[in-house]
């Protein structure tokens, strides 16, 4: 009988899904171990085992020269470019570019929804609906006239310069989490309005808690954005003191006096680089998922 029911829940539809599913995992994980791969070999090796599916000449230098610990003539010696990178002041400035915008943008962005759902004041849907056409416009059109400000605010390849156009609030966000207060309950707003709190009070002790899931998914979205964001930091922050590691991998690729960049240290840095982002994923990937079905009530 048991056999004759577990006959009837495998279904060529449920098969056709495990292939899908199996085939959508081998294509999200397969550049994954590809950059693993490349990172684990070395570059004389690569040409000549391009289509081999291990490790070619499996060696850790890579990884060593990116934590500098191999000298230009050892680096050279195993098919690297003999250029330098300061990964860990690159990651650095990444992680602070990165935690600041988020912090910034999450908190005046929860403050501007908040006020946009809940306040009533004259005009706030037009202002409303003026600020998030503001999505259409592209990012690159802004980006000259941001330049321009920072650039009279004397803030180039400072970190204030390259936080200062993220750091308030961003239409997205704001949208974000409006429709969260949107379906937010009312009643308990209502209920701490009677006991004499003001609408501060009312934000920091009663929504802030029970935003917790749409604001840690809203922070995790803002910190991948800002940590791979490329061409804001290489146009303000390209100075080594300021520049990030996005950036500083684009430096580290250029440096090829050999004439072919160094793929596998190239790699090795870029994987070690997206360790941050997985590990804040990890630490907040339930409350993300919970924050699909949230409803505004804890």
């Amino acid at each position: 009988m048991s056999t004759q029911r577990t006959a009837r829940r495998i279904t060529p539809g449920k098969v056709v899904a495990l292939i899908c599913l199996a085939l959508a995992i081998a294509v999200s994980v397969l550049p994954f171990y590809w950059v693993l791969r490349t990172a684990l070999s070395t570059n004389g090796s690569l040409a000549a085992n391009s289509a081999s599916l291990l490790p070619a000449d499996f060696n850790l230098g890579a990884f060593q020269r990116v934590f500098g610990l191999q000298s230009p003539s050892e680096a050279i010696a195993e098919g690297g470019s003999g250029g330098s990178i300061n990964f860990w002041g690159y990651l650095l400035n990444s992680v602070l570019y990165a935690g600041i915008t988020t912090a910034g943008a999450v908190f005046f962005s929860s403050l501007a929804a908040y006020a946009f759902a809940r306040l009533h004041w004259k005009g706030r849907d037009k202002v409303f609906a003026l600020f998030l056409g503001t999505v259409l416009v592209p990012g690159i059109f802004t980006a000259l006239p941001n330049f321009l400000f920072v650039k009279n605010l004397g803030l180039l390849n400072t970190m204030a310069g390259m936080v200062l156009p993220y750091v308030f609030m961003t239409p997205f966000a704001i949208f974000f989490m409006r429709q969260f207060f949107l379906n937010f309950s009312r009643e308990v707003e209502e209920a701490a309005m009677l006991d004499g709190a003001d609408h501060w009070r009312i934000y920091f002790r009663i929504v802030l808690p029970n935003a917790a899931a749409p604001l840690a998914t809203l922070a995790l979205l803002t910190f991948m954005g800002q940590w791979n964001d490329y061409f804001w930091p290489l146009l303000v922050g390209g100075d080594e003191s300021s520049r990030v590691l996005t950036v500083g991998l684009g430096v580290f690729k250029s440096q090829s006096p050999q004439g072919a960049p160094d793929w596998s240290g190239l790699m090795a840095a870029t994987l070690v680089s997206a360790i941050p982002v997985l590990i804040i994923f990890g630490l907040f990937g339930k409350k993300i998922v919970n924050s699909i079905g949230f409803n505004g009530t804890k």
